[in-house]
C-alpha cells in the first residue's frame, strides 16, 4: 500500500510541474514537427532515387512471373484434359475391344460346340458301324465254322456209312467206273 502511495505522490508532483513546463523546440519546431520534417525528407529522398519506380518494376516482374506461372499452369492443365480425354477414350475403346472379344468369343464356342457335337456323333455313327460290321464278322465267322463242323461231321458220318456198307469188292467197282470215266 505503501508503494500505491508513494506512485500517487509522484503522479502529482509531475501533474503539478508539467502545468508549468515549457515544450522544447528547436528552430522553431516541436519534437513531433521535427520528426514531420524527417518524415518528409525521407518521402522526398526515395523520389529522388527513384525508389517507387524500383518498387513498380520489382511488383511488376513478380506480376510477370506471377502470368507465367499462371500462364504454364493453364498449359499444364490443358495438356492434362487432353490426356484425361485421351485416356477415358481409350478406356471406352478398350471396353468396347473387350466387349467384340467377349462377343467373337462367345461365337468361337459356339462353334467349337457345335463342331463338338458333330464329331461325337459322327464318332457314335463310326463305332456304330465298325461294332455292327465286327458282329456281321463274327456272324460270318460263326456261320463258316458251323458249315465247316458240319461238313466234317457230314464227311465223318458218309465215310462211316461207306465203311460199314462197301468192302473191298464194292471199291474195285468204283475204282474200275472211275477209271473208265476218264
Amino acid at each position: 500500500m505503501l508503494d500505491l502511495n508513494i506512485l500517487a505522490a509522484a503522479a502529482e508532483a509531475v501533474a503539478e510541474h508539467a502545468e508549468h513546463a515549457e515544450e522544447p523546440t528547436a528552430l522553431l519546431l516541436s519534437p513531433g514537427g521535427w520528426v514531420a520534417m524527417a518524415m518528409i525528407a525521407v518521402f522526398l529522398l526515395m523520389l529522388y532515387m527513384k525508389v517507387p519506380a524500383i518498387v513498380a518494376g520489382m511488383l511488376d516482374k513478380q506480376i510477370a512471373d506471377i502470368r507465367k506461372q499462371l500462364d504454364d499452369a493453364a498449359k499444364l492443365r490443358a495438356e492434362a484434359e487432353a490426356l484425361k480425354a485421351e485416356y477415358e477414350k481409350k478406356v471406352r475403346d478398350a471396353a468396347k475391344d473387350a466387349d467384340a472379344l467377349r462377343a467373337a468369343a462367345d461365337e468361337e464356342a459356339k462353334l467349337i460346340v457345335a463342331k463338338a457335337k458333330a464329331d461325337a456323333s459322327a464318332l457314335i455313327e463310326r463305332r456304330s458301324k465298325s461294332a455292327e460290321e465286327k458282329i456281321a464278322a463274327a456272324e460270318r465267322h460263326a456261320i463258316a465254322e458251323l458249315r465247316a463242323k458240319a461238313a466234317q461231321a457230314a464227311s465223318e458220318a458218309a465215310r462211316g456209312l461207306i465203311a460199314e456198307g462197301h468192302d473191298a469188292g464194292a471199291d474195285k467197282k468204283l475204282v474200275d467206273a472211275a477209271i473208265a470215266g476218264f
